[in-house]
């Protein structure tokens, strides 16, 4: 993961976030996407919903990503866990690329590593954002 460039959540994703990292750990034995997304939430910039900017990926954000290696462009909600999807492009923030994702903004490059290696990503648009259409609640 990229961890040069400052991240923004919302308190609300924050406090939802903690809560799940917390129920999570006591039941499952060590997880180091849990330990990945919790040091990324502990330090992201946390602001109220109402102010995020519109161009932060939040939960239950649509965004799409383009594999900078590649050159493809790939589309996905980021959701927790117990929503995630991958025939409906519902990607678990405990993924690793959904923890890589969170509290970015557009244009930022995402380094993403996993067992053969690792991709680089750029956030080229928010497609949907909770917090900017004033869904608050989600």
């Amino acid at each position: 993961m990229n961890t040069q460039n400052k991240i923004c959540l919302t308190h609300f994703d924050y406090g939802r976030l903690k809560l799940m990292i917390s129920n999570h750990s006591k039941t499952n034995k060590v997880d180091h996407n849990v330990k990945d997304l919790l040091g990324e939430i502990e330090r992201a910039q946390k602001v109220d919903s109402q102010v995020i900017p519109p161009n932060f990926v939040t939960m239950n954000s649509i965004i799409e990503l383009k594999n900078l290696g590649e050159l493809e462009f790939q589309e996905f909600q980021l959701v927790f866990p117990e929503e995630a999807n991958t025939e409906e492009n519902k990607i678990s923030v405990l993924a690793p690329i959904g923890t890589a994702v969170l509290g970015y903004k557009t244009g930022d490059v995402i380094q993403w590593k996993f067992p053969g290696g690792e991709n680089h990503f750029q956030i080229t648009k928010i497609k949907y954002q909770p917090e900017a259409n004033g869904d608050f609640h989600l």
